[in-house]
Protein backbone atom coordinates (compact mmCIF):
# COMPACT_ATOMS: atom_id res chain seq x y z
CA UNK A 1 0.00 0.00 0.00
CA UNK A 2 1.20 3.77 -0.55
CA UNK A 3 0.32 6.48 1.80
CA UNK A 4 -2.76 7.25 0.15
CA UNK A 5 -3.88 4.04 0.61
CA UNK A 6 -2.86 3.97 4.21
CA UNK A 7 -4.65 7.67 4.95
CA UNK A 8 -7.93 6.21 3.27
CA UNK A 9 -7.96 2.90 5.44
CA UNK A 10 -7.38 4.64 8.99
CA UNK A 11 -10.31 6.96 7.77
CA UNK A 12 -12.33 4.12 7.00
CA UNK A 13 -11.83 2.32 10.74
CA UNK A 14 -12.62 5.17 12.41
CA UNK A 15 -15.93 5.77 10.29
CA UNK A 16 -16.40 1.82 11.15
CA UNK A 17 -15.79 2.55 14.71
CA UNK A 18 -18.18 5.47 14.76
CA UNK A 19 -21.09 4.07 13.30
CA UNK A 20 -21.39 0.61 14.89
CA UNK A 21 -19.65 1.92 17.87
CA UNK A 22 -16.96 -0.63 17.93
CA UNK A 23 -13.84 -0.94 19.73
CA UNK A 24 -10.75 0.11 17.77
CA UNK A 25 -9.50 -3.34 17.88
CA UNK A 26 -12.37 -5.03 16.33
CA UNK A 27 -12.97 -2.38 13.52
CA UNK A 28 -9.20 -3.21 12.85
CA UNK A 29 -9.50 -6.84 12.57
CA UNK A 30 -12.93 -6.37 10.55
CA UNK A 31 -10.65 -3.79 8.16
CA UNK A 32 -7.83 -6.62 8.11
CA UNK A 33 -9.89 -9.44 7.12
CA UNK A 34 -11.06 -7.48 4.08
CA UNK A 35 -7.70 -6.32 3.14
CA UNK A 36 -5.98 -9.30 2.04
CA UNK A 37 -3.63 -7.35 -0.34
CA UNK A 38 -2.09 -5.35 2.91
CA UNK A 39 1.35 -6.57 4.21
CA UNK A 40 2.63 -6.68 7.86
CA UNK A 41 4.10 -3.40 7.28
CA UNK A 42 1.03 -2.07 5.86
CA UNK A 43 -1.45 -3.26 8.80
CA UNK A 44 1.36 -1.44 11.39
CA UNK A 45 1.31 1.98 9.72
CA UNK A 46 -3.08 1.87 9.76
CA UNK A 47 -2.97 0.34 13.38
CA UNK A 48 -0.52 3.09 13.96
CA UNK A 49 -2.33 6.13 12.03
CA UNK A 50 -6.17 4.60 13.96
CA UNK A 51 -4.19 4.72 17.31
CA UNK A 52 -2.36 8.02 17.00
CA UNK A 53 -5.42 9.98 15.97
CA UNK A 54 -7.60 8.64 19.16
CA UNK A 55 -5.04 9.21 21.36
CA UNK A 56 -5.12 12.77 20.18
CA UNK A 57 -8.06 13.11 18.46
CA UNK A 58 -9.10 16.79 21.07
CA UNK A 59 -6.30 18.89 19.68
CA UNK A 60 -6.48 17.49 16.02
CA UNK A 61 -10.20 18.17 15.77
CA UNK A 62 -9.72 21.43 17.60
CA UNK A 63 -6.63 22.09 14.83
CA UNK A 64 -8.83 20.88 12.24
CA UNK A 65 -12.15 22.68 13.34
CA UNK A 66 -13.59 19.22 12.21
CA UNK A 67 -14.22 16.03 14.38
CA UNK A 68 -14.60 14.11 11.54
CA UNK A 69 -11.94 10.85 10.67
CA UNK A 70 -10.64 12.12 7.16
CA UNK A 71 -9.67 15.36 8.82
CA UNK A 72 -8.46 13.95 11.73
CA UNK A 73 -6.28 11.72 10.25
CA UNK A 74 -5.12 13.92 7.76
CA UNK A 75 -3.82 16.13 10.68
CA UNK A 76 -2.06 13.45 12.55
CA UNK A 77 -0.03 12.75 9.59
CA UNK A 78 1.12 16.12 9.07
CA UNK A 79 1.57 17.11 12.72
CA UNK A 80 1.90 13.73 14.82
CA UNK A 81 3.84 12.11 12.47
CA UNK A 82 5.66 14.73 10.47
CA UNK A 83 4.93 14.45 7.18
CA UNK A 84 5.86 17.20 4.66
CA UNK A 85 2.82 18.93 3.16
CA UNK A 86 4.04 18.07 0.14
CA UNK A 87 3.87 14.32 1.12
CA UNK A 88 0.37 14.65 2.49
CA UNK A 89 -1.26 16.34 -0.76
CA UNK A 90 0.40 13.91 -2.87
CA UNK A 91 -0.70 10.90 -0.53
CA UNK A 92 -4.43 12.17 -0.61
CA UNK A 93 -4.42 12.57 -4.45
CA UNK A 94 -3.78 9.15 -4.82
CA UNK A 95 -5.66 6.68 -6.58
CA UNK A 96 -6.23 5.09 -3.60
CA UNK A 97 -6.35 8.23 -1.10
CA UNK A 98 -8.85 9.99 0.36
CA UNK A 99 -9.24 12.38 -2.16
CA UNK A 100 -7.95 15.69 -2.60
CA UNK A 101 -7.48 18.14 -0.17
CA UNK A 102 -9.64 21.20 -0.57
CA UNK A 103 -8.51 24.51 0.15
CA UNK A 104 -9.45 25.03 3.58
CA UNK A 105 -7.80 21.43 4.76
CA UNK A 106 -4.78 23.17 3.07
CA UNK A 107 -4.71 26.36 5.30
CA UNK A 108 -5.35 24.07 8.08
CA UNK A 109 -2.75 21.44 7.71
CA UNK A 110 -0.36 24.50 6.82
CA UNK A 111 -1.11 26.34 9.75
CA UNK A 112 0.91 25.65 13.09
CA UNK A 113 -1.25 23.78 15.76
CA UNK A 114 -1.27 26.18 18.62
CA UNK A 115 -3.47 25.14 21.21
CA UNK A 116 -2.23 27.95 24.07
CA UNK A 117 -6.06 29.39 24.08
CA UNK A 118 -7.90 25.92 23.75
CA UNK A 119 -9.61 24.66 27.20
CA UNK A 120 -8.42 22.03 29.17
CA UNK A 121 -9.85 19.25 27.86
CA UNK A 122 -8.76 19.74 24.67
CA UNK A 123 -5.19 20.17 25.53
CA UNK A 124 -5.11 17.71 27.91
CA UNK A 125 -7.07 15.09 25.13
CA UNK A 126 -9.75 13.80 27.45
CA UNK A 127 -13.43 14.42 27.12
CA UNK A 128 -14.86 17.34 28.93
CA UNK A 129 -16.71 15.53 31.18
CA UNK A 130 -14.21 14.38 32.75
CA UNK A 131 -12.60 17.78 33.46
CA UNK A 132 -14.35 17.46 36.68
CA UNK A 133 -12.23 14.04 37.86
CA UNK A 134 -8.94 15.13 35.96
CA UNK A 135 -8.96 18.45 38.06
CA UNK A 136 -9.31 16.75 41.15
CA UNK A 137 -7.17 13.62 40.96
CA UNK A 138 -3.97 16.37 39.52
CA UNK A 139 -4.73 19.56 40.58
CA UNK A 140 -2.95 22.04 37.87
CA UNK A 141 -1.35 19.18 36.77
CA UNK A 142 -4.17 17.59 34.96
CA UNK A 143 -3.51 19.09 31.36
CA UNK A 144 0.21 17.41 31.89
CA UNK A 145 -1.16 14.29 32.85
CA UNK A 146 -3.62 13.86 30.60
CA UNK A 147 -0.78 14.56 27.24
CA UNK A 148 0.92 11.49 28.54
CA UNK A 149 -1.78 9.86 28.35
CA UNK A 150 -1.53 10.29 24.93
CA UNK A 151 1.69 8.84 23.62
CA UNK A 152 2.63 5.71 22.94
CA UNK A 153 3.56 3.26 25.20
CA UNK A 154 6.87 1.24 25.40
CA UNK A 155 6.78 -2.27 25.90
CA UNK A 156 7.31 -3.62 29.40
CA UNK A 157 8.72 -6.74 30.37
CA UNK A 158 8.48 -9.09 33.46
CA UNK A 159 10.97 -11.51 34.11
CA UNK A 160 9.86 -14.91 35.04
CA UNK A 161 12.01 -15.83 38.34
CA UNK A 162 10.48 -19.24 38.31
CA UNK A 163 12.05 -19.92 34.96
CA UNK A 164 15.32 -17.62 34.84
CA UNK A 165 17.15 -14.95 36.01
CA UNK A 166 17.41 -11.24 34.59
CA UNK A 167 20.59 -11.38 32.95
CA UNK A 168 19.61 -14.16 30.86
CA UNK A 169 16.09 -12.54 29.54
CA UNK A 170 18.43 -9.33 28.76
CA UNK A 171 20.70 -11.10 26.31
CA UNK A 172 17.46 -13.03 24.90
CA UNK A 173 15.76 -9.58 24.33
CA UNK A 174 18.87 -7.84 23.46
CA UNK A 175 17.85 -7.59 19.81
CA UNK A 176 14.80 -5.45 20.42
CA UNK A 177 17.19 -2.81 22.69
CA UNK A 178 15.90 -4.16 26.05
CA UNK A 179 16.77 -2.50 29.10
CA UNK A 180 16.65 -2.72 33.04
CA UNK A 181 14.32 0.06 34.77
CA UNK A 182 14.46 1.24 38.30
CA UNK A 183 11.03 1.12 39.73
CA UNK A 184 11.55 -3.08 39.04
CA UNK A 185 14.49 -5.41 39.44
CA UNK A 186 12.49 -7.86 37.20
CA UNK A 187 11.29 -5.72 34.65
CA UNK A 188 13.02 -4.89 31.31
CA UNK A 189 11.36 -2.51 28.99
CA UNK A 190 11.52 -1.99 25.25
CA UNK A 191 11.06 1.26 23.40
CA UNK A 192 7.85 2.10 21.72
CA UNK A 193 8.01 1.53 18.20
CA UNK A 194 7.69 4.36 16.06
CA UNK A 195 5.57 5.77 13.31
CA UNK A 196 4.35 3.34 11.07
CA UNK A 197 6.86 0.88 12.80
CA UNK A 198 5.61 -2.58 13.91
CA UNK A 199 6.09 -3.88 17.11
CA UNK A 200 8.81 -6.49 18.14
CA UNK A 201 7.18 -10.04 18.11
CA UNK A 202 8.74 -10.76 21.29
CA UNK A 203 6.21 -13.74 21.43
CA UNK A 204 7.96 -15.45 19.07
CA UNK A 205 11.06 -15.93 20.78
CA UNK A 206 11.34 -19.81 21.94
CA UNK A 207 12.83 -17.80 25.07
CA UNK A 208 8.83 -16.24 25.58
CA UNK A 209 7.45 -19.97 24.60
CA UNK A 210 9.28 -21.34 27.69
CA UNK A 211 8.10 -19.09 29.58
CA UNK A 212 10.80 -16.94 30.43
CA UNK A 213 9.12 -13.51 30.63
CA UNK A 214 5.49 -12.03 29.96
CA UNK A 215 5.31 -8.58 28.28
CA UNK A 216 3.32 -6.65 31.58
CA UNK A 217 3.37 -2.75 31.93
CA UNK A 218 5.64 -1.88 35.19
CA UNK A 219 2.90 -0.12 36.52
CA UNK A 220 0.96 -3.60 37.13
CA UNK A 221 4.06 -5.27 37.66
CA UNK A 222 5.06 -2.93 41.00
CA UNK A 223 1.10 -2.55 41.99
CA UNK A 224 1.48 -6.42 41.73
CA UNK A 225 5.14 -6.44 43.83
CA UNK A 226 3.06 -4.47 46.43
CA UNK A 227 1.78 -7.50 48.03
CA UNK A 228 5.37 -7.79 49.51
CA UNK A 229 6.40 -11.36 51.35
CA UNK A 230 4.23 -13.93 50.13
CA UNK A 231 6.40 -16.52 50.27
CA UNK A 232 4.84 -19.69 51.73
CA UNK A 233 1.42 -17.57 52.27
CA UNK A 234 -1.97 -18.18 51.17
CA UNK A 235 -3.15 -15.76 48.69
CA UNK A 236 -6.46 -15.40 46.29
CA UNK A 237 -6.61 -13.19 43.27
CA UNK A 238 -10.21 -12.71 43.26
CA UNK A 239 -10.23 -10.79 39.96
CA UNK A 240 -7.40 -12.95 38.19
CA UNK A 241 -8.34 -11.85 34.79
CA UNK A 242 -5.71 -13.05 32.11
CA UNK A 243 -3.58 -13.86 34.78
CA UNK A 244 -1.01 -11.27 34.59
CA UNK A 245 -0.81 -10.33 37.73
CA UNK A 246 -1.63 -14.13 39.01
CA UNK A 247 1.68 -15.15 37.23
CA UNK A 248 3.70 -12.11 39.18
CA UNK A 249 2.14 -13.22 42.48
CA UNK A 250 3.44 -16.87 41.63
CA UNK A 251 6.73 -15.55 40.93
CA UNK A 252 7.10 -13.94 44.06
CA UNK A 253 6.08 -16.60 46.15
CA UNK A 254 8.54 -18.78 44.48
CA UNK A 255 6.12 -21.86 44.07
CA UNK A 256 5.24 -21.86 48.00
CA UNK A 257 2.28 -21.54 50.12
CA UNK A 258 -1.26 -21.59 47.73
CA UNK A 259 -2.40 -19.14 45.38
CA UNK A 260 -5.90 -19.75 44.40
CA UNK A 261 -7.28 -17.39 40.77
CA UNK A 262 -10.63 -16.64 40.73
CA UNK A 263 -12.93 -14.07 38.13
CA UNK A 264 -16.88 -13.73 38.23
CA UNK A 265 -16.21 -13.73 34.34
CA UNK A 266 -15.14 -17.87 33.25
CA UNK A 267 -14.37 -16.70 30.25
CA UNK A 268 -11.66 -14.45 31.36
CA UNK A 269 -9.70 -17.56 33.27
CA UNK A 270 -9.40 -19.43 30.18
CA UNK A 271 -5.67 -19.22 29.56
CA UNK A 272 -4.90 -18.45 33.17
CA UNK A 273 -3.73 -22.48 33.46
CA UNK A 274 -2.02 -22.50 30.47
CA UNK A 275 -0.36 -19.54 30.77
CA UNK A 276 1.19 -20.74 34.16
CA UNK A 277 2.00 -24.36 33.15
CA UNK A 278 4.50 -21.97 30.45
CA UNK A 279 5.45 -20.38 33.32
CA UNK A 280 6.46 -23.23 35.51
CA UNK A 281 3.74 -21.86 38.17
CA UNK A 282 2.76 -25.32 40.80
CA UNK A 283 1.19 -23.47 43.63
CA UNK A 284 -1.86 -22.14 41.53
CA UNK A 285 -5.86 -23.49 41.89
CA UNK A 286 -8.17 -21.95 39.53
CA UNK A 287 -11.38 -21.68 40.84
CA UNK A 288 -14.07 -21.12 38.13
CA UNK A 289 -16.95 -19.70 38.82
CA UNK A 290 -18.80 -22.23 36.95
CA UNK A 291 -18.91 -24.53 40.03
CA UNK A 292 -21.57 -23.58 43.26
CA UNK A 293 -19.54 -22.43 46.01
CA UNK A 294 -16.59 -21.67 44.26
CA UNK A 295 -14.76 -20.15 47.14
CA UNK A 296 -16.58 -21.00 50.41
CA UNK A 297 -13.65 -22.84 51.75
CA UNK A 298 -11.28 -19.96 51.87
CA UNK A 299 -13.86 -18.04 53.86
CA UNK A 300 -11.64 -16.38 56.85
CA UNK A 301 -8.36 -18.39 55.52
CA UNK A 302 -6.28 -15.98 53.75
CA UNK A 303 -3.19 -14.20 54.44
CA UNK A 304 -3.61 -12.00 51.21
CA UNK A 305 -6.45 -11.08 49.31
CA UNK A 306 -5.45 -9.15 46.11
CA UNK A 307 -8.14 -7.48 44.08
CA UNK A 308 -7.51 -6.16 40.55
CA UNK A 309 -10.86 -4.48 40.67
CA UNK A 310 -12.89 -3.29 37.53
CA UNK A 311 -12.58 -0.20 36.38
CA UNK A 312 -12.80 2.51 33.76
CA UNK A 313 -9.25 1.40 32.36
CA UNK A 314 -8.26 5.20 32.21
CA UNK A 315 -4.77 4.76 33.52
CA UNK A 316 -4.12 2.66 30.49
CA UNK A 317 -5.48 5.47 28.14
CA UNK A 318 -2.13 4.84 25.97
CA UNK A 319 -2.50 1.33 25.32
CA UNK A 320 -6.35 1.92 24.60
CA UNK A 321 -6.91 4.96 23.48
CA UNK A 322 -10.65 4.36 22.19
CA UNK A 323 -11.52 3.26 25.70
CA UNK A 324 -11.44 6.98 26.71
CA UNK A 325 -13.97 8.59 24.19
CA UNK A 326 -16.50 5.16 24.94
CA UNK A 327 -16.66 5.93 28.45
CA UNK A 328 -19.47 7.70 29.51
CA UNK A 329 -21.05 9.16 33.25
CA UNK A 330 -22.88 5.66 33.87
CA UNK A 331 -20.60 3.25 32.96
CA UNK A 332 -18.37 4.90 35.64
CA UNK A 333 -21.23 4.78 38.00
CA UNK A 334 -21.42 1.17 37.02
CA UNK A 335 -17.38 0.61 37.72
CA UNK A 336 -17.85 2.38 41.39
CA UNK A 337 -20.81 0.19 42.70
CA UNK A 338 -18.26 -3.07 41.48
CA UNK A 339 -15.59 -1.55 43.37
CA UNK A 340 -17.79 -1.65 46.22
CA UNK A 341 -19.07 -4.99 45.34
CA UNK A 342 -15.61 -6.72 45.26
CA UNK A 343 -14.19 -5.33 48.05
CA UNK A 344 -16.77 -6.57 50.17
CA UNK A 345 -16.61 -9.92 48.87
CA UNK A 346 -12.74 -10.01 49.23
CA UNK A 347 -13.08 -8.86 52.98
CA UNK A 348 -14.84 -12.28 53.84
CA UNK A 349 -12.39 -14.29 52.91
CA UNK A 350 -9.86 -12.14 54.97
CA UNK A 351 -8.45 -13.55 58.62
CA UNK A 352 -7.63 -11.58 61.08
CA UNK A 353 -4.49 -10.04 61.07
CA UNK A 354 -4.25 -10.64 57.33
CA UNK A 355 -4.74 -8.29 54.65
CA UNK A 356 -6.44 -6.55 51.09
CA UNK A 357 -4.83 -5.09 48.32
CA UNK A 358 -6.91 -3.27 46.50
CA UNK A 359 -5.85 -2.06 42.67
CA UNK A 360 -7.12 -0.47 39.82
CA UNK A 361 -5.38 1.04 36.42
CA UNK A 362 -7.50 3.97 37.05
CA UNK A 363 -6.49 7.65 37.86
CA UNK A 364 -9.78 8.63 38.96
CA UNK A 365 -10.04 9.42 42.95
CA UNK A 366 -14.23 8.14 42.85
CA UNK A 367 -12.61 4.82 41.78
CA UNK A 368 -9.43 5.08 44.13
CA UNK A 369 -9.42 6.75 47.14
CA UNK A 370 -13.06 7.14 47.54
CA UNK A 371 -13.93 3.64 47.67
CA UNK A 372 -11.44 2.49 50.39
CA UNK A 373 -13.12 5.43 52.54
CA UNK A 374 -16.32 4.16 51.74
CA UNK A 375 -15.00 0.48 52.73
CA UNK A 376 -13.35 1.24 55.97
CA UNK A 377 -16.39 3.17 56.95
CA UNK A 378 -18.39 -0.19 56.40
CA UNK A 379 -16.35 -2.40 57.94
CA UNK A 380 -14.53 -0.82 60.96
CA UNK A 381 -12.41 -3.84 61.71
CA UNK A 382 -9.82 -3.13 58.37
CA UNK A 383 -7.79 -0.47 58.56
CA UNK A 384 -5.45 1.28 55.81
CA UNK A 385 -2.01 0.27 56.02
CA UNK A 386 0.46 2.88 54.44
CA UNK A 387 2.42 1.70 51.33
CA UNK A 388 6.28 2.42 51.49
CA UNK A 389 8.36 3.18 48.80
CA UNK A 390 8.47 5.74 45.38
CA UNK A 391 4.82 7.35 44.01
CA UNK A 392 3.42 6.77 47.45
CA UNK A 393 0.73 9.71 48.12
CA UNK A 394 0.80 11.70 51.45
CA UNK A 395 -1.69 9.13 52.66
CA UNK A 396 -0.09 6.10 51.94
CA UNK A 397 -1.39 5.03 48.85
CA UNK A 398 0.45 3.93 45.25
CA UNK A 399 -0.06 6.54 42.52
CA UNK A 400 1.76 5.89 38.94
CA UNK A 401 1.10 7.85 35.91
CA UNK A 402 2.65 7.79 32.94
CA UNK A 403 3.54 11.10 33.73
CA UNK A 404 4.88 10.75 37.18
CA UNK A 405 6.50 7.10 37.21
CA UNK A 406 6.52 6.66 33.13
CA UNK A 407 4.05 3.62 33.85
CA UNK A 408 0.50 3.10 33.08
CA UNK A 409 -1.63 4.27 35.73
CA UNK A 410 -2.18 2.76 38.68
CA UNK A 411 -3.52 2.85 42.05
CA UNK A 412 -3.20 0.38 44.88
CA UNK A 413 -3.85 0.63 48.81
CA UNK A 414 -3.65 -1.69 51.48
CA UNK A 415 -6.18 -3.07 53.92
CA UNK A 416 -5.51 -4.67 57.28
CA UNK A 417 -7.67 -7.19 58.98
CA UNK A 418 -7.71 -5.81 62.57
CA UNK A 419 -10.62 -7.88 63.81
CA UNK A 420 -13.56 -9.59 62.84
CA UNK A 421 -16.38 -7.17 61.54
Amino acid sequence: MRDGGRLAAAITVLEDMAERHAPARLALKTWGEGARYAGAKDRAAVAGLVLDTLRRRRSLAFAMGDERPRSLVLALARDGWGWSAERLRTAAGEDHGPGALNDEEVARLDASLALESAPPAVRGEFPDWLEPQMTRAFGLEAVSEGQALAQRAPIDVRVNTLRTDVGRALKALEAFGAHPVELSATALRIQAPGSGERAPAIETLPEFAKGWFEIQDLGSQVAAAMAGDIAHRQVLDLCAGGGGKTLALAAAMNNTGQLYAYDADARRLADTQRRAIRGGVRNLQVRSPLRPDALSDLVGRMDLVFIDAPCSGSGAWRRHPDAKWRLTPAQLERRMAEQDTVLAEGASYVKPGGAMLYVTCSLFCEENEDRIAAFLSRHPGFAAEPIAGDHVSENGFLRLTPRTAATDGFFAAALRRMTSD
